[in-house]
């Protein structure tokens, strides 16, 4: 009986790593496809930020908050706040502050014109 026991608790070991490890790569391809998909522009990087290609950020698919927008993701939700120009990163629900929006992606993305579109006064 008690190999019996054994065996059983060493195949609930196992299934449960297996199931925590899918859940991991699940979570980690997740993610890299959210990150690719938020700036899907190229090429001008310096200044005056002319000659990119691509597709800028579409705010108006996002959705707007009390702050700004919120674009929710797969796995990793990403938010901008329309007051301080922060960009922010979600996962699992814990929120973190990344960076101030950059120079290139006031020209290329245009979120102050966005952030004023939503009735938000912006200060970046």
């Amino acid at each position: 009986m008690r190999g019996a026991l054994r065996t059983a608790g060493r195949w609930g070991v196992r299934v449960l790593a297996g199931v925590g490890a899918v859940l991991l790569v699940l979570t980690v391809v997740g993610a890299a496809v959210d990150a690719a998909g938020f700036d899907r522009t190229r090429g001008g990087y310096e200044p005056p930020y002319e000659g990119w290609t691509g597709e800028p950020i579409d705010w108006a698919a996002g959705a707007v908050t009390p702050t700004g927008f919120l674009d929710p993701g797969r796995v990793v939700d990403t938010t901008l706040d329309c007051t301080t120009g922060m960009i922010g990163f979600g996962v699992w629900g814990v929120s973190v502050d990344f960076r101030v929006v950059s120079e290139r992606a006031i020209v290329v993305h245009r979120p102050r014109e966005a952030c004023e579109a939503a009735g938000f006064d912006p200060r970046f």
